[in-house]
């Protein structure tokens, strides 16, 4: 199965983060299954040296899972499968939807979170995918679908709309 995937895009302060949390809570209130990618810019340290798992990967494993009694994480090598749609199809099958954080160079879907505030240009234009804008500011991309920061239940609608 692959899942649909959306990239919400935008530069770091204009509340991505955010909008992915309330969209992940209205969308699955629906009954749909929401899976997440977030791209991070930065290193950062996925399983603690010196444990099980951590020891697995440095052996030469190309995933180690952990799993509790509550949750589950995998750690897997992404040198060559990087894009959204390639990692949503290898370990988010089970999923329906993924809404996969920054990833603004990847050919997937966009939507682009744009406050004023941040007093930044758009990150995406038309011609890299983008397919609506989540902003304050009614006078960029007016061809394209503007939702108000706090609309959720309209942006959640036009993306499930899209699948």
């Amino acid at each position: 199965m692959n899942p649909k995937v959306i990239s919400i895009v935008g530069h770091s302060g204009a509340g991505k983060t955010t909008l992915v949390e309330k969209l992940i809570r209205e969308i699955t209130a629906r009954g749909v299954r929401v899976a997440t990618i977030k791209h991070a810019h930065h290193k950062v340290e996925l399983d603690t040296p010196g444990k099980d798992s951590y020891r697995y990967k440095e052996a030469g494993a190309v995933m180690s899972m952990l799993l509790t009694r509550d949750a589950l994480q995998l750690v897997a090598d992404a040198r060559e499968q990087r894009e959204p749609e390639q990692l949503a199809q290898r370990f988010l099958g089970e999923a329906d939807l993924v809404l996969a954080e920054g990833f603004s160079l990847c050919a997937t879907p966009k939507i682009e979170v744009l406050r004023r505030a941040c007093a930044k240009p758009p990150r995406c234009a038309v011609a890299d995918g983008l397919i609506a804008i989540v902003t304050d500011m009614d006078e960029v991309y007016p061809q394209l679908p503007h939702f108000g920061l706090g609309d959720i239940a309209g942006i959640s609608q036009f993306i499930l709309a899209r699948q």
